[in-house]
């Protein structure tokens, strides 16, 4: 349904060169940690986790993780060729984390802040109930604490495996940020590749400010339905920030290298309009 979005993880590991899946070039692996997991060929930013993501945007030494004992359980015993029991198990395995969400306080540019980043890897980044009570106590902390909220995503939306219960999440989670909103405080955006399905046709959406990184994927549903439905063949670049950039749908782009400094000054001028 989504093409490419499930391709498997790009890794950037160690002893060994790395092949940039834009333009092929070949790469020594410090050539990209170098530049934060960035092709130093043709801008290329591969997918990261979670911890990589909280080190390129937090003030060193700042972030302090929130509601990390949260983990999902199974109510509707949900099984397709696998068990969800089992799935979380082999996800907590691979990751070392419980859900696909890491939430925290932190600094940016010394600027007090709540963040919210997905992780990829987690079963795809996929919203549970769990990913959305994060989400809801981490703007919670932020209105009492008068400081704004930083959610990254990275994910291909709602996890089936929890039925209704996730897409709950959807709703559940654009109130909270309608409550940040009616206190004054701010909402940044960040969308990274992929950010589809209920996480784009959701909070991912409704920041003061959305920005992106280059080349994400962002959409709702995957290009080959979306062809079907249409009938007709999609521009060149659909879905990819440039183009969401082009028709109005993001305010900006920003290179990873450049997401710590931008976001200090997002926050900075908020505090400004604030005061």
């Amino acid at each position: 349904m989504f093409g490419n979005l499930f391709r498997k993880e790009e890794k950037v590991e160690k002893n060994q060169w790395i092949k940039c899946p834009k333009c092929t070039s070949l790469m020594y692996y410090k050539e990209v940690e170098a530049k934060q997991n960035v092709c130093p060929k043709c801008n290329h930013h591969f997918r990261i986790n979670a911890d990589k993501r909280i080190a390129s945007i937090a003030d060193e030494g700042s972030f302090q993780e929130k509601d990390a004992s949260l983990a999902p359980i199974d109510p509707l015993k949900f099984s397709d060729k696998k068990s969800y029991k089992k799935r979380l198990e082999e996800a907590k395995a691979k990751t070392g984390k419980t859900s696909s969400v890491v939430s925290g306080s932190c600094t940016i540019g010394g600027i007090p802040a709540e963040l919210v980043v997905f992780d990829f890897s987690f079963m795809g980044g996929s919203l549970g109930s769990v990913e959305g009570e994060k989400i809801v106590r981490a703007v919670n902390r932020a209105i009492e604490k008068e400081c704004g909220v930083i959610i990254v995503s990275a994910s291909g939306g709602a996890r089936m495996q929890e039925s209704t219960y996730s897409l709950l999440q959807m709703s559940k989670t654009s109130a909270a940020l309608n409550r940040l909103h009616h206190k004054g405080l701010p909402f940044i955006s960040i969308l990274t590749d992929p950010t589809m399905g209920g996480v784009s046709a959701s909070f991912a959406m409704l920041g003061d400010i959305i920005m992106a990184e280059p080349g994400a994927l962002i959409g709702f549903a995957g290009q080959r339905v979306i062809k079907q439905t249409v009938g007709v063949d999609l521009p060149e670049g659909f879905q990819r920030s440039e183009f969401l950039l082009e028709h109005g749908l993001l305010d900006m782009i920003v290179d990873r290298g450049e997401m710590h400094h931008t976001l200090a000054d997002l926050l900075r001028l908020f505090q400004k309009q604030a005061s």
